[in-house]
Formats: structure tokens, sequence, C-alpha cells
């Protein structure tokens, strides 16, 4: 029986979960072994079992290499708990499984787990607000209008430009967007476009859209700092003080400007132990409960790069504030100590990386079901959290600008100056044929208005230099040149932006009032 690659969709961690069972029981080999003195058939020593399934996960590419031994023993002790083995007395139900001589063997009934009958969430939450739809008992197609008698110049202020025949246009209404609305857009497009991402039908099943918070979504977008990291409204979730010193210290290890340096050996490795403590006794982990198996389903993906650092960006969004922040300061721990060199190693018999990987990986993802591939999922989910930190923690900005520019589309008002303000009800709107020498005047004029607008505005700035000044006249005129005439057309009306200085007479030197020119006069000579 061949691995094959589970890819996203419901129950993922269940179907992941029966796979390698299946596996386990056609790859396991099952010999005759005697313990005190009794001959047992179609058994397996647990070093021979711990052999079997370690080989097995790390050739799965649903798993992969990274699998250590104590995972697989963990893995072999939930197989011990759910009856998926038992000694060779029959026992089972007790996590007593150790990597030693001891026999086992699989029992006779199916140990498969069965797929779990959820309610549906409702297919019909990912619903894009409809804020422009009309009120009940009111029709688009009879609203009376008051007529207006309209000349050229209030036409051109109020028409919608056409070129051929145009049915007659729907009036649009619009709405004030509150802030529940933004939040509630916020929510229907994140979870659109993860779905999409996911390549699902719906999030139906692995998802209970209901948990989902906006207004958390909406926080970890906009309440951040320079480095993507989400700013806690309420400072008394966030970490404690101590505990941020500490993975500070550890994260810029040597150059710690928080602590002083340390004076005993193994100090580095205290303070690590001070960290996982608090870290391990959280009751939830980061990624929730809720969000177990929206994630699990992520895993799928991440033979294709892209898309899993694109759905994990965005999964993330829909995590409360304060868990979305931990996870931030803890991962970029994390990957700032794996490749640290100058950091003495915190271990010695485990390498920093993987060390990291078990230290944290239950505290940021697992399930409530003892029944389940949690250990191994948390690890492979927390190294490529690792590796690709700085993409996956950001706001992914092609879901921001969407989603903004979709929210600005929804507050624009479509407003026809030069209706009759007295009128019951809206100005009705409607397309009318124009020529293509009134388009082509249309689209020039509206186009030249803002240019005339700047260059008015670089003409009147006394804030800049004359050099500066006339320095942006010459760019602009040589981009613009029709603007530019229109604005000046003769060089006089350019030269009185630029007024001439009065040119004084240098001053007099004192030296020669004092002494005035004597013209030379010849006198007597002496000489005899």
């Amino acid at each position: 029986m061949s691995a094959r690659l589970v890819g996203p969709g419901p129950y993922r961690a269940t179907r992941l979960w029966n796979e390698i069972i299946e596996l386990f029981r056609a790859a396991m080999p099952l010999r005759k072994h005697r313990c005190r003195f009794k001959s047992y058939e179609r058994c397996f020593k647990a070093s021979e079992a711990v052999d079997c399934l370690h080989e097995l996960l790390g050739s799965n590419q649903n798993f992969g290499p990274e699998v250590t031994r104590s995972q697989t023993v963990k893995l072999l002790k939930k197989f011990l708990k759910n009856h998926v083995i038992e000694d060779i007395k029959g026992r089972w139900g007790k996590e007593d499984f150790q990597d030693d001589g001891h026999l086992y063997r699989f029992p006779p009934s199916s140990p498969l787990k069965p797929y779990p009958k959820k309610p549906s969430f409702g297919k019909e939450v990912i619903k894009f607000p409809d804020w422009n739809e009309t009120k009940v008992g009111v029709s688009q197609e009879h609203i009376p209008v008051k007529s207006v008698t309209m000349n050229s110049e209030m036409w051109y202020k109020r028409h919608s430009i056409a070129i051929g025949e145009v049915p007659a246009c729907k009036l649009v209404l619009r709405r004030e967007l509150t802030q529940a609305n933004i939040e509630e857009i916020w929510k229907s497009m994140t979870l659109s476009r993860l779905q999409k991402v996911l390549g699902l039908n719906s999030l139906d099943e692995v998802l209970d859209t209901k948990l989902v918070n906006s207004k958390h979504i909406v926080q970890n977008a906009y309440n951040v700092n320079k480095q993507g990291i989400v700013i806690l409204e309420d400072k008394s979730k966030d970490l404690p003080h101590w505990i941020l010193s500490a993975m500070k210290c550890l994260a810029n290890w040597p150059s710690c400007s928080d602590l002083k340096q340390p004076t005993y050996s193994g100090f580095e490795r205290d303070v690590f132990k001070t960290i996982l403590d608090y870290f391990g006794q959280m009751k939830e982990p980061l990624l929730t409960f809720n969000f177990f198996d929206i994630f699990v389903c992520v895993l799928g993906l991440l033979q294709k790069h892209s898309k899993a650092v694109e759905a994990l960006q965005i999964s993330c969004l829909l995590l409360p504030p304060e868990n979305r922040r931990k996870l931030q300061l803890l991962v970029r721990m994390m990957a700032r100590i794996s490749f640290n060199q100058d950091l003495p190693p915190l271990s010695e018999s485990v390498r920093t990386r993987t060390l990291m990987v078990q230290a944290f990986s239950r505290c940021i993802l697992c399930s409530k079901d003892e029944m389940d591939l949690d250990e191994l999922l948390a690890a492979k989910l927390v190294s490529f959290l690792m590796d690709n930190y700085q993409e996956i923690l950001n706001v992914p900005s092609s879901l921001k600008s969407s989603i903004e520019e979709h929210v600005h589309v929804q507050r624009v008002q479509i407003k026809y100056t030069g209706a009759d303000t007295d009128a019951t009800f809206p100005a009705p709107s409607f397309c009318h044929q124009i020529s293509t020498d009134e388009f082509e005047y249309q689209r020039a004029t509206g186009s030249q208005e803002p240019l005339a607008a700047l260059l008015e505005e670089i003409a009147m700035n006394k804030e800049i230099s004359v050099k500066d000044k006339k320095k942006k006249l010459k760019q602009f005129q040589k981009s613009y040149p029709e603007v530019y005439k229109e604005r000046f057309p003769t060089p006089e009306t350019e030269a009185v932006l630029f007024p001439e200085k009065s040119k004084q007479k240098p001053p007099i030197l004192m030296w020669a009032l004092k002494k005035p020119f004597q013209p030379f006069h010849r006198t007597r000579s002496f000489r005899m």
C-alpha cells in the first residue's frame, strides 16, 4: 500500500490518522516471539514498531524526514491508548509504551477513526453585504420624477458619457457605511479569499465561520507597528514584561541591551527554560482549538509554496489579536535562535532548530482530541512558519488593497450636479448618446482641469525657491505644453512670477573721499 498526499479539505486530520494506521498495519512485520517461556504468534517488539513507523513517517510526503524518533514514540502511545495496538495480553488504554523489547500486536477489530458528523455551519455566511439594495416596496422601474429643464452647462456637469445606444440606467442609492459594515466586508472577503486559495467549494466542515470575529480581522490588519507586529488595545492581554525581556535576550544574543551580560555558565539555558515554562502552561494553543481544522487543511498545500504562504497569511488574520501578537513574537524568536551561530547550544543532544520545533509546537497547534496526529502536524506547520515567518505573519497586501477598494466603491455616491433640489424624489439617471467630438472634448477638458490646478499650485507656491520653481515650471512645460501655454500665453505673463530686482550702484569707497584727486603740477627743478 503506497502513501498518497492528502490535500486540503474536510476532516484532513482524520484522513491522515486512518491512512497512517492502514500503512502501519500493512508495513509492520509480524513474527513469532517468546516471552517468559511462552510463544506468541503474529506480534512485534516495541522497538521494531518504532523503527517501522519512524521510517514510514519519514518517507511519507504528508510528514517528511523532520519526524523524530521521540515523536514516533508519542504517536505509538496514542495508538496504544486508542486500541490501535495492544500488548500480548490484550491490554490497552494506558500510555506506558516505551522504546524497548515489550511485545505488542494488532487487535482484530478495526481501529480506524470514524468521520465526525458535524452540523453544517451555514454556507450563506460568506456573503458580500449589499448596501445598495433598495428598501422593500420601492420599485426601480416606477419612480415619479419631477421634470428638469437642462441647458448645455448643466448637462456637462451631470451626465454619464456613453457612445451608442444604452438602455436606461437604474438609480443607485447610497447608504452610509458604518464601522460594523466595514468589518463585515472584511470578514466576508477574507473568508471568500481563503476558500478560493484552499480550492474548496465551501468552508463548511473545516471552519465555523460564526466563530470568526470581524473586529479581530480589522485590528490585526491595521493596529500594527512598523515591523507588522500587532499593537494591543488592552495591554493586560500582552505578554508579561519579564517574558518579553527574556525573549528579546535570546533573540538578540549576545547583543542584548535590556539585560546585563550573564555572569555564570548556562545562563542562556535558564532563560530558555523560563520562556518554555510560560508558554507550556497555556490552556489553549495560540492558533486556538476552533481553528485547528483550518490550519491542518492548509498543511495540504505545503507542496505549493506560494499558496501555502497566502493561506497561512489569511488564516492567521482570523486569530484574536493577543494570540496573533504572541505568535509573531514567539516564531520570530524561534527563527532567530535557530540561525544564531553565536548562541551556545541549548541542549546537549538535540540540534537547536529541532529543539525549537519540539519545545513550542504544542503551544502553537494542538487538538482537543487525543485521537489525532497533532504533534506531527504541529511540527510540520511550525517548521514552515519558522522558514517563512516574515511573509506569513504580515498582512497580505493584495487582500488588503482589494478590500479597501471595495469599501471605497461602496462609499461612492453618484451625484448629479444641476438637478432641481426641490424635487421630491432623486433625479433620474439616464444615459444619452453623444457625438465623437463631444466625447473627445470632454475627455480633454476632464484631464486638463487637474493639470491646470497643479500648474497653478506650482506657480503660486511661495515656500519653494525661485530656482526650484523655474525648474518645476520648465518640466511641466515640457510634459504638458498645451496646458502651460494656456496659463502663460506670452513670456510677459510668465515674467510676472519672477520680478526683476532693482540694480543698485556700488558704494563709493571711503578712502576716495578722504583724498580727492589732484592734477600733476610741474615744479622748478632745484638741480644746478
